[in-house]
């Protein structure tokens, strides 16, 4: 089985449109949202939700007024203000690091776990889609992204499926180490602008950090021809392939409103030059 993984250093530069039409594309494959703090391949795949799972991470204080004598020293010790002078607990202050339970003296404290989103195990027209949905202030989008990988790794080792396309975070934090980690290729769509090319560098250097094999593809190519070429060069000295490039069409955008991926929507001209870049990718 192959793990393919598209990132951008930056978001906005067609990552989710791209996995889409790999994913209409490609046979015999498991798809997965690693995106968990901002999920959207879901709005052009429609998943039919299977399994829906809790991810649970981290505690919360909570303040038993039954027992609690009102010392003061739980506020006292409080590094993140987290318990105001009636003794009530702000959720989203509080860090869970357990000090407060500790140094109660009438051991009014418990700790209650977060339930921080969910996962889920969904059908599509594509094949299975596994994906999920980080809690609003949410942590630890990481330990999510490594969850659903790990199942989208067996389902795919269960139905000897040939491929595991992920769309991958975008920039260069924690979900997207996870992401990439233990990937086979990592796909890195990037446009021709300034932005683009400072944050496909960077992104670039955190592949090269974990050894993963990259192709790089430039997006809406012929808007700035010469920042395109920019690209190339930058993607030359760094021994980078591109693995092709598309064209700006004003029917990738219909093909979003539509809700389908755009190689099933788009003009001759985008869809081949899609399918070009999947084949590559499939072949290396």
């Amino acid at each position: 089985m192959k793990r393919i993984t598209v990132i951008s250093g930056k978001g906005g530069t067609g990552k989710t449109v791209l996995t889409a039409s790999f994913a209409s594309l490609a046979r015999k494959r498991v798809l997965v949202d690693c995106d968990v703090d901002a999920a959207d391949l879901h709005l052009l795949l429609h998943p039919h939700i299977m399994e829906t799972h809790q991810f649970i991470y981290g505690s919360t204080v909570r303040i038993d007024s039954d027992l609690c004598v009102e010392c003061g020293r739980c506020r006292e010790v409080c590094r993140f203000s987290a318990i105001d002078v009636n003794y009530r607990v702000d959720s989203i202050s509080c860090e869970g690091c357990l000090l407060c339970s500790r140094i109660c003296p009438a051991e009014a404290i418990e700790m209650e776990e977060n339930l921080a989103g969910e996962w889920y195990i969904s059908d599509t027209a594509y094949g299975p889609l596994v994906h999920a949905r980080l809690g609003i202030g949410g942590e630890n989008s990481g330990k999510l992204v490594t969850t659903i990988k790990k199942r989208a790794q067996e389902i795919a080792q269960e139905g000897g499926y040939d491929y595991m396309i992920m769309d991958g975070p975008p920039g260069i934090g924690c979900p997207v180490f996870a992401a990439l980690s233990g990937s086979d290729t990592a796909v890195v769509v990037t446009e021709p602008t300034l932005s683009g090319i400072h944050d496909m560098e960077r992104v670039l250097d955190v592949a090269a950090h974990f050894g993963i094999d990259s192709h790089v593809v430039i997006n809406k190519h012929d808007l700035h021809r010469g920042n395109a070429q920019a690209i190339v060069s930058l993607c030359k000295a760094r021994d980078v392939s591109i693995a092709g490039y598309i064209p700006f069409s004003l029917a990738i955008n219909e093909a979003i409103v539509q809700m389908v991926p755009p190689v099933e929507y788009c003009n001759p001209d985008v869809s081949n030059a899609i399918a070009d870049i999947w084949n590559r990718v499939a072949s290396l």
